[in-house]
């Protein structure tokens, strides 16, 4: 059985279909919180501190063994998933770690990565058996109706792309990390919980547009603007909401002056604006760039073979 690639969760990676797309819009809502859980959250200050206790359990855990950072972010969705279906865990500590260690678990086996608790049973001071935590995975599965190969953001990010209309590969490829690194940083944000998974994917890319390449953004703009599976206002509110948290805590992996790392020439950079049947036609410098994920530097995703695939509509 193929490896779960967040990027492509509806197929392997020898299988192509016309309708992938579509698909991925129509399901999206499945994958995600419901509304009703952000709105909860947001106006309750203790569920707030909750939540963040719990994704700084599954962040440590991804820092200190240098998982996949996908694992981290698969698991962080799982999380809120369960919470909104069955309730904020309440009065004893043990049941939030032990619902975030069975997230963290059952995110390591879509992406068939060895989790061993046992430095994390050490630094927590908690002891949750293998029975114990598959008992917790059952219940977790159960409330996330077995929808294990989420639709998150990074499986809209080369459908997005396209629309940039980037001749350059290595341009394409910054431009993609960049986003991904955005994705990852602002995932811990309560207000991002409003947004579907292809809204964050497009602001994101405008986020990486706008830090890397100021000038042309309003090209960038137009193009993801053009699309027509995007509402623009929340487009646009979810971009605002994202600016404010890359600027706030610029954690930028980029540096645009310094760094040694990857030279990119930026040549025939060719975009094209809903408003306009020109194309832009853009030549600049070359642009350096080097960058870290959470956990280690960045690395090619790699392929692993899962436990869990199955997806029950």
């Amino acid at each position: 059985m193929e490896n779960f690639d967040l990027e492509n969760p509806l197929m392997s990676s020898q299988e192509h279909q016309s309708d992938t797309m579509p698909r991925l819009f129509a399901a999206e809502s499945d994958h995600m919180p419901c509304e009703q859980y952000f709105r909860s959250i947001e106006t309750r200050d203790l569920e707030v501190s909750v939540r963040k206790e719990a994704v700084a359990l599954i962040l440590q855990e991804q820092f200190t063994n240098r998982f996949d950072p996908f694992i981290s972010y698969l698991a962080v969705n799982y999380l809120d998933r369960y919470i909104a279906s069955q309730g904020m865990p309440q009065g004893k500590p043990w049941i939030l770690k032990l619902v975030a260690t069975s997230c963290l678990s059952l995110a390591s086996k879509m992406k068939k990565t060895n989790f061993f608790l046992t430095d994390f049973r050490k630094e927590e001071g908690f002891i949750f058996d293998t029975p114990t935590i598959q008992r917790m995975e059952l219940l977790i599965l159960g409330a996330l109706k077995w929808r294990m190969r989420s639709i998150t953001p990074f499986s809209f990010i080369q459908f997005f792309l396209s629309f940039f209309m980037l001749k350059d590969p290595p341009l394409r490829d910054a431009l993609k990390a960049r986003a991904k690194e955005i994705i990852f940083k602002v995932q811990n944000e309560i207000k991002i919980l409003e947004f579907k998974p292809s809204i964050i994917a497009a602001s994101a890319l405008l986020s990486a547009a706008h830090e890397l390449f100021p000038i042309q953004f309003p090209c960038f703009k137009n193009a993801i603007s053009s699309c027509v599976e995007v509402n623009k206002e929340k487009l646009f509110s979810c971009w605002n909401v994202m600016q404010g948290i890359v600027v706030d805590g610029k954690e930028s992996g980029f540096d645009m002056a310094s760094s040694s790392d990857t030279p990119v020439n930026v040549l025939d950079l060719h975009c094209s604006s809903a408003e306009s049947d020109k194309t832009i036609s853009i030549d600049t410098t070359t642009v350096k760039y080097n960058y870290n994920w959470r956990g280690g530097r960045h690395q090619k995703e790699a392929g692993s073979n899962t436990a869990i695939q199955q997806t029950k509509k």
